[in-house]
């Protein structure tokens, strides 16, 4: 199969990588949880070319992650700014965070630590079922082709 076509695969994962899957996609997605909104911040932050970067912001937008909005006129210049779909990607940039910082650690502490915004303590990420409340582990939770 090729990579464009992963967007029709019934297999939700194929279909959730044929947008996010790139390896500067997420990248481009944090950037913009951290507040960072114009193309040329997001350049210079990614240290990624504007070609590929154009490219990112393009799938990004057209799979309803980004919207786009001019803040000025001449020359037009456009702010990336995420949508309800893009916000929901969230959780999995927390657990790519928590993961890691676990299974990949850098000598000495990590450079992103997840806090609370109430407390400012750190947190320990927990995904659980919303219905019963149970903690969803390779233990308790299995994927069962519909």
């Amino acid at each position: 199969m090729k990579w464009n076509d992963l967007g029709t695969d019934p297999c939700p994962v194929a279909r959730s990588l044929s947008v996010i899957g790139d390896r500067w996609t997420m990248l481009v997605v944090r950037e913009c949880f951290f507040g960072i909104r114009r193309f040329d911040q997001m350049q210079q932050r990614l240290g990624i070319t504007r070609h590929v970067l154009a490219d990112r912001l393009r799938t990004l937008e057209t799979a309803g992650v980004l919207g786009r909005e001019a803040y000025q006129e001449r020359p037009v210049r456009y702010e990336y700014r995420l949508t309800e779909r893009g916000k929901a990607l969230y959780p999995v940039l927390v657990a790519l965070i928590d993961w890691a910082n676990e299974a990949v650690p850098l000598d000495g502490p990590p450079s992103v630590v997840l806090v609370s915004r109430e407390t400012g303590a750190p947190i320990d990420p927990l995904l659980i079922d919303a219905t019963t409340g149970t903690p969803v582990t390779t233990r308790t939770v299995t994927a069962q082709a519909n």
